[in-house]
């Protein structure tokens, strides 16, 4: 079983893939989807949307994991998040691909058993977890490793 961990924004997506075998969480990749900061909106999503399409099409999914969107004081920042968040949406509905959402203290608390864990103590339990040699860059990569294995941890 695949799981995809998907830490959505605009300028930003972070992504990791973890395949579950005999009862074993292993990475498969992790990495960021970007986009320019000098584009149009539309031209932006139409990459995420197409990035994304083809990271479900190499990795295809049992489940997508997505972290909630909480508003922040930056409305413009949230509003970019928002419609990155409506792309996965869109083809996760597209291919027939369940999504689980989580808050950000409920990906703390099944990562570290602590949902006031801070960035550092998250990295570090993600590559001990997943056995990793160091901790994975970006941070929005390491996010979406955090947010595939809480889902995975939540499923058990």
């Amino acid at each position: 079983m695949i799981v995809i961990g998907i830490d959505p924004g605009i300028a930003r997506m972070g992504y990791g893939v973890i395949e579950v075998r005999n009862r074993n969480a292993e990475p498969v990749c992790y990495g960021c989807i970007e986009s320019g900061k000098d584009q149009p909106t539309g031209t932006r999503l139409l990459h995420i949307y197409n990035e994304l399409a083809a990271l479900l099409t190499k990795y295809p999914p049992a489940h997508i994991a997505v972290e909630k969107l909480f508003f922040s004081k930056n409305i413009t920042s949230a509003m970019g998040v928002s419609e990155a968040r409506g792309v996965i949406l869109l083809l996760a509905e597209q291919q027939k691909i369940p999504v689980t959402e989580y808050a950000p203290n409920q990906i703390k608390q099944a990562i570290t058993g602590s949902g006031r864990a801070d960035k550092r103590q998250m990295q570090e339990m993600i590559r001990r977890l997943l056995h990793l040699d160091e901790i994975p860059k970006p941070d929005d990569a390491a996010d979406g490793l955090s947010i595939a294995l809480c889902h995975i941890h939540i499923l058990r």
